[in-house]
């Protein structure tokens, strides 16, 4: 069996993390692709295991449980790459959440005319894809690996203290 050193995996995942929030705001802000409002959520686990990493490095004899916390975040991102990718797919149809808006943006009638004449991203839309596969499709792949690694090292916590 494959025995997965935790420091190296969590430094990893904390190196995925940085890469992969900066290529979404490179893909957004240099190339020009404007994200849907799945795509932004997508790209908070990543900032949450940044965060998370660091705390655990401050606090180390709650490693365990930030270990754990990684895991859920990442099952969570897993669960929401694969309900984009429906979306994109057309198995399921778009929510509300693709819709949102700024709601306190909406307040007066030049705001809301303003929001009309704005060229809104549906969730359906790949507007950038990496060899023939959207951005979602990498993340689903990303957090699931993430998952699987993080409960490898959650189960074999003891045996590699």
């Amino acid at each position: 069996m494959v025995e997965i050193n935790k420091t190296i995996t969590l430094k990893l995942i904390f190196l995925i993390s940085i890469i992969a929030l900066s290529s979404a705001f490179f893909i957004e802000y240099v190339l020009g692709h404007q994200p849907c409002n799945l795509c932004i959520l997508e790209r908070i686990p990543y900032l949450m295991a940044i965060i998370i990493i660091v705390l655990n490095y401050k606090f180390i004899h709650l490693e365990k449980y930030f270990i754990l916390l990684l895991i859920l975040v990442f099952l969570a991102a897993t669960i929401l790459s694969l309900y984009h990718l429906g979306i994109e797919q057309g198995f399921i149809e778009e929510s509300l959440v693709c819709d949102l808006k700024k709601g306190s943006d909406l307040i007066s009638k030049e705001n809301i005319l303003k929001q009309l004449q704005e060229k809104n991203i549906s969730c359906k839309d790949v507007t950038f894809k990496i060899m023939g596969l959207s951005l979602t499709s990498y993340n689903i792949l990303i957090s699931l690996l993430i998952t699987i690694s993080g409960a490898k090292i959650y189960l074999d916590y003891e045996n590699n203290k």
